[in-house]
């Protein structure tokens, strides 16, 4: 290992990054936005509040991440002048475990500067749907489900599950959820397609090897600067009482709420809240949000087509391997690793960053 070769070449990534990410405009940006978070009459406008605080709360991350990974390849540097000096082996292993650590660190924060698609910086809106393979199917994508909201929370991302529809014997037909945090949608957008999960079925009283699949779809949140219009003639609403597993009331009113554009035929439905008008709201925002992605479809149709759909709704992708092997493996990438439970437990960041720079160079 030619640690100082190594350190300078670290060192030259992370300018790179710094003036892609232009720290000296996020650090404005993030002055303003404290501004405005300090505003007393913030919250009179619930939506842009959320807005305003969670950009801020994403360009201090970003400015102290980046200034924190300048500050330790300086002081390995320091270390291993030191331990040249010093010509003390601990040191010198102690450079190179850091040299290691930095190098992990600052590759998670060039893929960042990956994602520069027009919808990248958006939230996301995530919907998983069970598909071939009965209630294995569901079980799967309940345990899909688990593994996103496990991945946001090791990233302290805040997540809102807007549906959840239960399978009657066990696991989930389909569930949708927000994930509020700047960048989600150019993060998770190679999430899309479909995962297929091999292993002994549990539900099978003759213990045989059950082949099932799940569906992920990845939107970005509609913002004010383009919304679709829907007109009320375009819609119909049907409201319900929400409803747990096993159908178990979880609520003793009807504000659960459907809405159907009866255009297109795409159905939304939210049940997270209390309020009816509140779900309402929720339902309108993931109806445009399908809406948006329709219109993109139509757009760049033929562009697409030549991308060979690699991000499109219904490509197998990846598969889970439980028996009669331990796998995990990205059809697209090669990207695969021997420990299922880890990546079932929210571990998909490797994943995750061997797809983005994957779609960047395909």
């Amino acid at each position: 290992m030619d640690v100082p070769a190594d350190l300078k070449e670290l060192s030259a990534t992370l300018a790179s990054i710094e003036a892609v990410l232009d720290i000296p405009k996020l650090r404005r940006e993030a002055d303003e936005l404290e501004q405005q978070a300090s505003a007393p009459n913030l919250w009179d406008d619930p939506e842009n509040a959320q807005r305003v605080t969670s950009r801020l709360s994403y360009a201090q991350g970003e400015i102290r991440r980046v200034e924190e990974l300048r500050r330790r390849v300086d002081d390995a540097q320091v270390l291993w002048d030191m331990a040249e000096e010093a010509d003390d082996d601990d040191y010198k292993a102690e450079a190179e475990a850091e040299l290691v650590s930095l190098r992990k660190s600052i590759d998670e924060l060039e893929i960042l500067t990956l994602l520069s698609g027009e919808y990248d910086s958006r939230e996301a809106l995530v919907t998983i749907r069970s598909e071939a393979g009965g209630v294995d199917a569901a079980d799967f994508a309940e345990m899909l489900l688990r593994m996103y909201l496990r991945w946001a929370e090791r990233h302290n991302y805040p997540v809102d599950v807007l549906d959840t529809s239960y399978a009657e014997e066990a696991g989930i037909k389909s569930a949708t959820f927000q994930v509020k945090t700047p960048y989600a949608y150019g993060t998770l957008s190679v999430e899309q397609g479909t995962h297929r999960l091999v292993r002994i079925s549990p539900f099978d009283n003759q213990g045989r090897r059950q082949t099932s699949f799940a569906g992920v779809e990845v939107l970005p949140v509609v913002e004010s600067a383009d919304v679709v219009e829907i007109p009320d003639d375009d819609i119909r609403v049907d409201v319900y009482r929400s409803s747990g597993p096993g159908g178990q009331g979880v609520n003793t009113t009807d504000s659960a709420v459907r809405i159907t554009h009866l255009s297109t035929g795409i159905v939304v439905s939210c049940q997270n809240e209390r309020s009816q008008i509140q779900n309402r709201a929720s339902a309108m925002a993931v109806l445009q949000a399908k809406l948006l992605e329709r219109r993109r479809q139509e757009q760049q149709a033929t562009m697409d087509a030549l991308k060979d759909g690699g991000n499109s709704w219904g490509n197998q992708m990846r598969s889970y391997v439980l028996h009669p092997y331990q796998m995990v493996k990205d059809l697209r990438t090669g990207y695969e690793v021997g420990n299922p439970q880890a990546v079932l437990d929210g571990d998909i960041d490797g994943f995750i960053e061997a797809a983005i720079r994957w779609r960047r160079s395909s």
